[in-house]
């Protein structure tokens, strides 16, 4: 795929986003997400499927959920560290086929967290240990805690170490469109290169944080259609959230920032850019689903293995071995948007 190639497919995916920063864009956004997965292809020993399952809070309704199939059995449930739900479905071994459709209503909210306190409030840490620890892609010592420490130099509150990290995230990462999937978010090798996509460039604003003592977590999830139907089987996406004391969590995007610059060629110094960067400081667009949270998960039950990086994407084991959910053609799913 040459370069024209890959900047057009950006140009196509990321429209929205670019979208929700005009003046015309909308502040709320719906429509029909459809996951279809087929297994039948694989080996017919026992099969087990994971799907991360998305729930309503205030910026999001999930509702008109449908699960349909020819599983043995289907449940929901939630992992016993960040409670993060997902869909698992089990088929017996020698299953003729193994189907499922999963499908779901979305009501999303562009939303717009800045009107900041003017003083910070009093917090307890211990409250938020969870995100303020390394994970094992993202160690916050050493070389990671170092910068975190120059990066801040200076800054006292946690507004200000955020938006310091913010800032130096947009202006030191860069979007590769080489990465596979939406990338590793191996913070130590991304500190020696900076190119990867949405879970790399968070990966890193979130590691930096929680290094400097500001509670912080990636938000995993994937991107609505615009049109009356689109083929959204690749439109994962992650940003980022910091907690900030007396306020609540904060909404950052920076890997919106740097694909923004890629897709229209921007320079840092642009006008265009630093509407980029202000925007997406606090603000994210509605044609969003948020999916699930949290790194190095246990899922429920449990999968076989070490922890999962991150639950974004489907999972499948069959007859024992992970089928790789980077490669839907193999693995055989489909995402659909539909406006109605």
């Amino acid at each position: 795929m040459n370069r024209r190639t890959i900047l057009s497919v950006l140009c196509i995916c990321f429209t929205l986003s670019l979208m929700a920063v005009s003046a015309w864009a909308a502040t709320s956004h719906s429509g029909i997400t459809t996951v279809e997965v087929d297994l039948s292809g694989h080996d017919a020993g026992e099969t087990e499927l994971w799907l991360p399952y998305p729930v309503s809070d205030k910026d999001q309704t999930i509702s008109n959920v449908k699960v349909s199939g020819d599983f043995a059995s289907s449940a929901v449930y939630t992992d016993s560290t960040y409670s993060t739900p997902m869909l698992y479905a089990r088929w017996e071994k020698g299953a003729p086929a193994r189907k499922l459709t999963f499908s779901f209503k979305t009501e999303r909210k562009e939303v717009i967290r800045r009107n900041f306190p003017a003083r910070e409030a009093a917090w307890d840490p211990a409250d938020y240990a969870q995100y303020l620890t390394a994970t094992s892609l993202g160690p916050i010592d050493g070389e990671v805690g170092k910068l975190a420490r120059s990066i801040t130099a200076g800054k006292s509150t946690i507004l200000e170490k955020a938006r310091a990290i913010y800032d130096w995230t947009c202006s030191n990462t860069y979007r590769d469109p080489k990465t596979r999937g939406c990338g590793s978010g191996d913070v130590c090798a991304l500190l020696t290169k900076p190119g990867g996509k949405c879970a790399d460039i968070h990966s890193v604003f979130v590691a930096l944080a929680r290094a400097t003592g500001v509670p912080a977590r990636e938000i995993f999830g994937i991107r609505m259609g615009k049109k009356e139907r689109e083929d959204v089987t690749t439109w994962q996406h992650c940003w980022a959230e910091f907690y900030l004391p007396g306020y609540g969590w904060v909404p950052v995007d920076a890997a919106d920032v740097r694909k923004a610059m890629l897709v229209e060629n921007l320079k840092p110094e642009d006008a265009k850019t630093a509407e980029y960067r202000a925007y997406f400081w606090g603000g994210i667009d509605p044609y969003r689903i948020k999916l699930s949270i949290g790194r190095d998960l246990t899922l429920n039950p449990p999968q076989p293995g070490a922890p999962l990086n991150y639950l974004m994407y489907p999972f499948a084991r069959v007859g024992g071995k992970i089928i790789d959910w980077l490669d839907p053609a193999t693995f055989k799913y489909t995402i659909t948007y539909s406006a109605k």
